[in-house]
């Protein structure tokens, strides 16, 4: 057996085999983790970016793609941007585009267009493509007015003489990036420029006056303002396409008369209608007036014989009375003509 003293020896050997073990398996295991970021590291010392190998883990930590970041700042830095790295992880944090940005950066600053970064992750952040408005305010584009799923693709205006005129317009715009952050999208371009070119139609005295000087609607437009309170700067508007439509004037002119004349015979009906009620009410009136008579005229021979009765009247008297009524109807009947003799007779 060996003694106490070489045993205790052979563990403590044994023991330091085992730390130095578990020393280089922990360093080997740090060396693997960080070999993913060495490639990183290289590329942005090569580049003199100013960002650390323990900065790249900091980022792993933080759940920040430390590929998008390198990359991002070795675009900067290589166009000459300052750009601090915790402003690209903030904004990679909040969710944004961070290349995008530092793309339109750059193509800004090419362009010699006003933009820094905060305004630029303003933009990005507020669900705005940055890169296509700084290549948008480098090289306009054109909005159709209105597009092809607007009532046929043209905007009516009625001119003062009734013709219908239909157009069509090109409306050239360029970005405002001061404004585009709340400024209103490329919709609101369209319908306000529809509405100027409706009243432009209309203020027009007729129809050929729109068809032989179009710029008056364009010139008209232009001066209204349009693109105030957008994020666009309208450089131009160009009518495309000019159609002449019906003459609602005269549609509406006929479709009046037309409403007129029903109103005309309800009334012409309403005086019918009270004329014949009116006549109704004379002949009833007639009807009345003639029973009264016979009533009267039957009483006659009653009176007649109560005279007799009476002693009031004799027989020469009657027959008096009777010649005198034949000479009335004979006198009658020759100065009445024809009427007055039929009258005779009966």
């Amino acid at each position: 057996m060996l003694p106490l003293h070489r045993l205790a020896f052979a563990a403590q050997d044994n023991v330091t085999i085992v730390i130095i073990g578990v020393l280089i398996l922990i360093l080997v295991l740090l060396l693997l983790f960080l070999a993913k970021f060495l490639n990183l590291w290289i590329q942005a010392y090569l580049s003199k970016a100013p960002i650390s190998l323990f900065t790249l883990v900091g980022m792993s930590l933080r759940k920040v793609n430390p590929t998008v970041i390198v990359r991002a700042l070795i675009s900067a830095i290589q166009a000459g941007l300052k750009i601090g790295v915790r402003d690209l992880e903030a904004h990679y944090l909040a969710g944004g585009n961070v290349y995008k940005i530092v793309t339109a950066l750059i193509a800004a600053d090419r362009a010699n267009i006003p933009l820094d970064f905060r305004r630029a992750a303003a933009i990005d952040l507020a669900g705005r493509d940055v890169l296509d408005a700084v290549q948008t305010s480098v090289n306009p584009k054109v909005i159709d007015c209105p597009d092809s799923s607007y009532h046929g693709g043209k905007f009516s205006g009625q001119a003062q003489n009734g013709i219908l005129v239909m157009t069509k317009a090109r409306v050239t715009v360029r970005t405002n990036i001061e404004r585009l952050v709340g400024g209103a999208t490329e919709q609101t371009i369209v319908a306000r420029v529809g509405q100027g070119i409706v009243s432009a139609i209309g203020e027009a005295s007729n129809h050929m006056a729109v068809l032989e000087n179009p710029s008056l609607i364009s010139q008209k437009v232009l001066k209204e303002g349009l693109d105030a309170g957008t994020a666009f700067d309208i450089l131009s508007i160009d009518i495309a396409e000019l159609e002449v439509g019906a003459n609602v004037g005269a549609r509406l002119q006929g479709e009046q008369a037309e409403a007129d004349l029903k109103v005309a015979r309800a009334k012409a009906e309403e005086r019918r209608a009270m004329a014949v009620a009116a006549e109704q009410e004379f002949s009833a009136e007639v009807m009345k007036s003639r029973a009264q008579v016979v009533q009267a005229e039957a009483q006659v021979p009653q009176a007649i014989a109560e005279a007799f009765r009476a002693g009031r009247l004799g027989v020469v008297d009657y027959y008096r009375m009777q010649n005198m009524q034949a000479d009335t109807k004979m006198r009658t009947a020759l100065g009445g003509g024809e009427d007055a003799a039929a009258a005779t007779k009966k």
